[in-house]
């Protein structure tokens, strides 16, 4: 069973790692040919437990972007795999 609170930070803190994906166009580009999401899908399901988590992912996904959106959001790398796994759960 998930905690909710800790549910709902996960949530809050991938929908701020998506946005800081989506600010660079090249980025944002990778990412929707990485996952397979076209523009419109990503607008309507942008809250989507599942999208969050397939962002964090493709964060994961490659170290440097992890550690840049990290720094940028002032978290620890951790915490964005940690969000991850929660919204996995």
């Amino acid at each position: 069973m998930r905690d909710r609170d800790s549910n709902e930070d996960a949530e809050a803190l991938a929908l701020r790692a998506l946005v800081w994906t989506l600010v660079e166009p090249d980025r944002a580009m990778r990412l929707l040919s990485v996952t397979g999401l076209e523009p419109h899908d990503l607008r309507a399901r942008a809250s989507d437990p599942s999208v969050l988590s397939a962002a964090l992912g493709f964060l994961e996904n490659h170290e440097p972007d992890l550690i840049a959106c990290a720094e940028s959001l002032g978290v620890k790398p951790e915490a964005l795999v940690r969000a991850r796994m929660e919204l996995e759960a």
